[in-house]
């Protein structure tokens, strides 16, 4: 599948989770044994550890589709980007999702200014998180506007691996932003 083609496949996913009761993704027993010789999946999607936000539902996918990186905030790393650079490079996933979402608690308490230096009841490795979030947001007005400059972040942290720009640069990889809206179910690219 080209990125187009990957892409068209996660937003006609997502159009049928908004309205769906359950997810029509295959996990079943003869799946499960097809993924135990390897995997294939047709994208990696970084976001969020929140337990609303759970790629392989919204998108409507099956076992072995997505290949999921989840942190509190969806903040890159030397790990999160380490997976990344696995997808894309061992696994040859082509496109790579950043996804944020609404609502997020991490971009919330950074909003409220308890990131710099071991803000006062923030944990020692939360605080980690929330200070990254903090310097990503700096001069975001709105609470969508944090949300999208903390994916932008994220995705310039992506840029700062030699091997992911390096596939970039091969266009066997596509970036792409986006957030997820909690309350309606819908995914916005941007």
């Amino acid at each position: 599948m080209t990125p187009t083609e990957i892409i068209a496949t996660l937003r006609s996913g997502n159009a049928a989770y908004i309205d769906a009761k359950t997810n029509p993704g295959d996990v079943s027993a003869a799946r499960r044994a097809e993924l135990a010789n390897g995997q294939h999946p047709i994208a990696a999607v970084i976001t969020c550890s929140d337990s609303r936000v759970v790629p392989e539902h919204i998108f409507s996918v099956g076992l072995g589709e997505l290949f999921v990186i989840r942190t509190a905030g969806n903040v890159v790393s030397d790990f999160e980007s380490g997976s990344a650079e696995y997808a894309a490079g061992h696994l040859g996933v082509s496109v790579i999702v950043v996804m944020g979402h609404t609502h997020c608690g991490a971009v919330g308490v950074a909003r409220e200014g308890h990131g710099h230096g071991g803000g006062k009841g923030v944990p020692r490795g939360l605080n980690a998180i929330i200070s990254e979030i903090t310097r990503a947001i700096s001069g975001a007005g709105s609470a969508a506007e944090a949300v999208r400059a903390n994916v932008n972040n994220s995705v310039n942290r992506l840029l700062e691996n030699p091997e992911i720009l390096e596939l970039l640069d091969a266009e066997k990889l596509e970036i792409y932003r986006a957030v997820y809206d909690i309350d309606s179910g819908a995914v916005e690219f941007f």
